[in-house]
């Protein structure tokens, strides 16, 4: 996407955030979005920045005022360093993406205790069965891991040393599992269409990056697209 039609989309994307209300993204706010372009955040990433602020920004009271895209672009930033690190660049430029080392998506839960992350991915998961986004070939196994996931709740609280390390590896493995059973039953359709969305959304650093360490950001990237369209909670905790 060039330059100025990244910057179109996000004008756009802004005037449907504030209600119809358009705030044009020209001087030094195109200047600032032309920057978000140039470093590589991805269009979804910097909407996902936007709706950041304008939750916070909801939470606050009413809106008086329409908001202007310069008040974005902290949560712009730090979506797109979440998003980075999810994928294995760990924040970092893209000129220095190929000593990046981390390869696999994991979740930060800083100041969210286990049992409360497992209460949460215990309803999110429900939720995503209720609202029938979740492959009908995987029932059994969402059965048996929703059941095994509420007994994790369950006896999560006050457990210490051997059985919170055991608790937590498991925790990974029943993630894996889930995705698995997901990826799986992709259509070689959509599942070339999510492939592409992963490809654009890498397209700013693939030049830098080796053949290794492109293929394991393009799996984590696939990965979190399809965690996104099936609304799959993330199951594993580290702490």
């Amino acid at each position: 996407m060039q330059i100025a039609d990244y910057c179109r989309e996000i004008e756009s994307y802004l005037c449907r955030k504030n209600d119809g209300h358009l705030i044009r993204v020209v001087g030094p706010s195109f200047d600032l979005v032309s920057g978000w372009a140039e470093e590589g955040v991805p269009l979804k990433v910097a909407c996902a920045g936007i709706d950041r602020y304008f939750e916070r920004y909801y939470r606050k009271g009413p809106r008086r005022r329409p908001v202007r895209i310069d008040f974005c672009d902290a949560d712009v930033r730090d979506v797109f360093d979440e998003w980075r690190r999810s994928l294995g660049l760990v924040a970092l430029p893209p000129d220095a993406v190929a000593g990046a080392t981390q390869d696999q998506e994991v979740a930060k839960h800083r100041g969210v205790s286990l049992p409360a992350h497992l209460e949460r991915v215990v309803v999110h998961l429900t939720n995503s069965r209720v609202a029938g986004v979740l492959p009908s070939s995987g029932d059994d196994l969402f059965d048996q891991l929703a059941l095994e996931l509420d007994r994790a709740r369950a006896s999560s609280r006050g457990i210490r040393g051997a059985a919170r390390r055991a608790l937590l590896e498991r925790l990974g493995e029943i993630d894996r599992q889930l995705m698995t059973v997901v990826r799986d039953a992709l259509a070689p359709r959509d599942r070339e269409a999510l492939e592409k969305e992963a490809d654009e959304e890498l397209s700013s650093f693939r030049a830098g990056m080796p053949p290794e360490v492109y293929g394991r950001a393009r799996l984590a990237a696939f990965d979190r697209i399809v965690r996104d369209r099936f609304r799959l909670p993330t199951i594993t905790f580290e702490e």
